[in-house]
């Protein structure tokens, strides 16, 4: 029987989970002769002599926003901050902000000396090591774990001590180790053996001094939910940073880097070996950058290379296949220059620290191209290891067309910022997904046409926590139901809904993928035989959709619904009797639609209470029947240029398309019997 990926991923977990800490030893490195030797003052991620670099890094284009903020921050408002309004029961937002204004602190000191920026990073750190504990979990009610802010304030804190090696006494230096031994590895080794051996586990709670907002979630699960998500690599980092710095000088610190890396290892496998990576990208981002940071660590302190645990330049070219370019100055209808196709919860921009950690340790080109011209600066990490004069490259021409092995579908006419962009979500469950199989965005001209909306809530009883659903979604309702999704008593884990792709092809100016959601909304709706959509984008202005839904006995309504970008109050929507116009700033999307059915096509709202927001959508909505076919003709052009005529007709049951548009003529036919639609250009 064929494993689905979760399956496979699940039981190469349980593999690996078994691996011995002396076998991981003898998988790195590589090449002992390339291993550093680890000198006495080595600083756990750079050295003092990295400062030339990291002062002309500051001055780097690539940095000035990033630079200019950090320079801005409020120091007297963060000091008043640390000195009388930090609360020592709110480790999500107070522990939090603690941790960043350190680390900002104490990274200015080291680049500019700045006494007053000397004293805030030390009164930071006094204020994190006051701190009783340094998570808001407990197992068993007793022992903390470590699941988030116990790993991040020992990073920080480990590093701190190269930031401000000149300005901290032994006396302090003792005190942050000793907390770190005594607070943080063990919080984030008790996190990590639960992951491993959930069947050991008392009970994973809330610490009921905590006040946080989301305490009323469930933890029952979420030894089982977190080991295959982004909450697994921050311990194991956390962990293992803290190991290397121990080294040597505490009794566990060898059982605590054993268990780091066989947990990161484990963690590995939720990467495809393209380097695709389930949770969206603006996850991927510190969860990459947690699995890169605590390899190079480990390199630079042991000489153990564990820096190919993942395929760092594919997973740099999956990073770069979900961005999505904006129009430059005035035209740019939001900052910064590029966002992302934001499947699930992701949101932003990508990162530029661990593409120019690839790019400086790989030799890649195509990272340096992600990291001068793409990504946007907002770690420190990218002051570390930025080269601007490293060579730079674009990506080879295949990844214009990317079919990734989790199923994710992103197709382009190129890397420009008026080129167009269609992104798939097919594939199987994920940590913070939403019910959004089969669903599609579509950027053209400088500007979202078909659009997932943002900031969907994590917590059930918010109303943007309606954002998660099918129904906010351009995808297919049944009888204006979705799929199979979560009810968030767990959070944000994984539903139990999959997509599969069944046909994929490219060639030089097109694209065309079908993809079978049928496993998903049979979970909802049983009578239910088919859902399957098929796209065929003739770049760069030209998308077809073709969604089928067929049913058993008793007929439904099917509804296909096209969202608009509409954030910013500048996105409109209309419709007639023969399709829809989506309009945006800098572009426009006309639609033809028909139906072997009766059909309607409307527009409406997403049903969130107006202050919370307006998310328009257009809906081409197919009458009670057993069989649905419904074929939408999108064309996207630049503002106020006209749109060329589409004819849409059912040929002895096939679906033919012709006209023309933007100087290009369209003939494509589309027939169908149980497979996959055949698709002729």
């Amino acid at each position: 029987m064929k494993q689905s990926r979760r399956e496979f991923i699940q039981a190469g977990s349980l593999a690996a989970a078994s691996l011995t800490f002396a076998s991981l030893l003898r998988a790195g490195p590589a090449d002992p002769r390339a291993a550093p030797i680890p000198l006495p003052g080595r600083g756990l991620l750079f050295d003092k002599r990295d400062l030339p670099r990291v002062r002309s890094n500051v001055r780097d284009p690539r940095f000035a926003a990033y630079w200019s903020k950090v320079m801005s921050a409020d120091i007297d408002d963060d000091t008043d901050f640390l000195r009388h309004h930090i609360r020592y029961n709110h480790h999500s937002d107070d522990m939090a902000r603690a941790r960043l204004i350190l680390e900002r602190a104490a990274l200015v000191s080291f680049v500019t000396g700045d006494p007053r920026q000397v004293a805030l990073a030390r009164l930071a750190v006094r204020r994190l090591l006051d701190f009783p504990k340094w998570d808001m979990f407990l197992e068993g009610g007793k022992a903390p774990i470590g699941i988030l802010r116990a790993a991040e304030v020992s990073i920080a804190l480990a590093f701190t001590l190269d930031w401000l090696e000149d300005h901290l006494s032994d006396a302090e230096r003792a005190e942050i180790e000793g907390q770190i031994a005594e607070k943080g590895a063990p919080a984030c080794a008790n996190t990590l053996y639960g992951m491993k051996h959930p069947d050991r586990v008392k009970g994973w709670s809330f610490d009921p001094q905590e006040d946080y907002e989301l305490n009323h979630v469930s933890l029952a699960r979420w030894p089982l939910i977190l080991n295959s998500t982004n909450l697994k690599a921050v311990p194991a980092a956390g962990l293992g940073i803290a190991a290397c710095l121990l080294h040597g000088r505490h009794p566990k610190a060898e059982e605590w880097l054993a268990l780091a890396r066989s947990s990161m290892f484990e963690f590995s496998t939720m990467y495809g070996s393209d380097g695709c990576y389930d949770e969206g990208v603006s996850y991927w981002v510190p969860t990459t950058l947690d699995v890169a940071v605590f390899a190079e660590v480990l390199w630079r302190t042991r000489g153990i290379d564990d820096r190919n645990l993942i395929n760092y330049p594919g997973t740099i070219r999956y990073a770069l296949t979900m961005t999505l370019p904006r129009l430059d100055g005035a035209a740019a209808p939001l900052a910064p220059r590029y966002d992302i196709v934001n499947f699930g919860d992701a949101n932003g921009s990508v990162e530029l620290s661990l593409a120019a950690w690839v790019a400086r340790s790989r030799g890649d080109p195509v990272s340096q191209y992600v990291a001068k011209d793409v990504a946007e600066a907002k770690y420190h990490y990218g002051l570390l290891w930025y080269d601007g004069a490293a060579p730079a490259a674009l990506p080879e021409p295949s990844l214009l067309d990317n079919r990734m092995l989790n199923d994710l579908v992103v197709s382009r006419s190129g890397w420009g910022a008026a080129d167009s962009v269609v992104a798939l979500r097919s594939g199987g469950p994920a940590n913070h997904e939403h019910a959004d199989r089969n669903s599609v965005l579509f950027k053209a001209h400088g500007d979202r046409l078909l659009h997932d909306p943002f900031e969907a809530s994590y917590a059930n009883f918010m109303e943007k926590w309606k954002l998660r659903l099918t129904t906010a979604h351009t995808a297919i309702l049944v009888d204006g139901k979705g799929h199979q999704y979560i009810d968030g008593s767990f959070g944000t884990n994984p539903s139990e809904a999959w997509a599969r792709v069944t046909a994929y092809a490219t060639g030089p100016d097109w694209m065309t993928v079908t993809s079978d959601a049928t496993d998903a909304y049979q979970l909802v709706h049983p009578d239910i035989t088919r859902v399957e959509r098929t796209l065929v984008f003739l770049k760069p202005d030209i998308l077809l959709f073709l969604d089928r839904v067929d049913l058993g006995k008793a007929p439904a309504a099917v509804q296909a619904r096209f969202q608009v970008f509409n954030e910013d109050g500048r996105g409109t929507c209309s419709a007639d009797s023969a399709g829809f116009r989506i309009g945006r700033p800098w572009a426009e999307l006309r639609a033809r639609v028909r139906s072997r059915g009766a059909l309607r096509v409307g527009t409406g709202r997403v049903a969130i209470a107006p202050a919370e927001g307006v998310y328009p959508f257009a809906e081409v909505a197919s009458e009670p029947a057993t069989r649905h076919s419904i074929l939408t003709a999108c064309t996207a052009a630049p503002s106020g240029e006209p749109h060329g005529d589409i004819a849409i007709d059912d040929e002895n049951g096939a679906w033919r398309v012709r006209g023309a548009h933007r100087g290009r003529r369209i003939d494509v036919t589309l027939s169908a019997s149980g497979g996959p639609p055949a698709v002729t250009l």
